[in-house]
């Protein structure tokens, strides 16, 4: 059953790969904007931004994969959506391979997308001066995280995926996760914002991932962060796992 599963993912999600390798501008659009806010923050807010460190590229990096990601699943769930209303979906259930496989092939494919994506846009903040003092252990803790971070957006792009009506309500999923990072401390302390939207800051998942990760890119202690990071991003997997299940169900039923 395991390997039966494992070979029908497999088959199913290098379909998924040689869609997205003949859509280049996909990849491309989902550089360019985290790429694009990068160029900006550093080249033009950034001397005018006091983070108490010596390179802002340095702080806002963080923040920036994480827009990275967003911006990426975004294109999961159009992928969902289109084969949903080709039917697609329909003529996989006739078959004979594992239903999960269907799902589970656009979610690895997701991760490829991703991994390839974070990539980039680390090489480009390296251009713009980035540097850390990670060691190893840092470096896989650093890509634990993201792994985490980027299961959990992608079972969430599952969702709208499956139940939207439009292509455009598939994607529009992906514009409240963009602009999390905006009201935390990813491009900005969290010391400098009036209280409420502190609080807000302070108590969401962007702030403690972020922070997470900047301490590890600069091997400081990462304190509580690292714990609260790893339960906001099991917790929204665990719940959009769930919800993202009963709606493929639906689905198929």
């Amino acid at each position: 059953m395991t390997s039966h599963f494992l070979s029908d993912t497999g088959a199913l999600t290098g379909r998924s790969l040689r869609h997205v390798t003949r859509s280049v501008d996909t990849i491309i659009t989902t550089v360019l904007t985290p790429i694009a806010m990068m160029v900006m923050f550093v080249y033009v807010f950034g001397g005018a931004i006091d983070t108490g460190t010596d390179a802002y590229v340095n702080y806002m990096l963080p923040g920036i994969l994480l827009i990275t990601v967003a911006s990426g699943v975004a294109y999961t769930a159009f992928r969902i959506f289109m084969d949903m209303k080709s039917g697609i979906f329909e003529r996989f259930q006739s078959m004979p391979i594992a239903r999960s496989g269907v799902l589970w092939a656009h979610v690895v494919t997701s991760l490829v997308a991703n991994l390839i994506s974070l990539v980039i846009v680390s090489g480009v903040a390296l251009i713009m001066g980035f540097r850390s003092s990670a060691g190893v252990l840092d470096w896989l803790a650093v890509a634990g995280i993201l792994f985490l971070f980027t299961l959990a957006l992608t079972w969430i792009a599952v969702i709208p995926g499956l139940s939207a009506a439009t292509v455009e309500g598939a994607g529009a999923f992906a514009y409240p996760l963009i602009f999390l990072p905006f009201v935390s401390s990813a491009f900005v302390p969290t010391q400098t914002m009036p209280g409420p939207v502190r609080w807000f800051a302070e108590n969401q998942p962007v702030t403690s991932i972020v922070d997470t990760i900047r301490n590890l890119f600069a091997q400081q202690p990462v304190g509580d962060d690292i714990w609260t990071a790893l339960a906001w991003c099991v917790g929204i997997l665990v719940v959009a796992y769930a919800f993202a299940v009963a709606a493929y169900r639906r689905k198929i039923a």
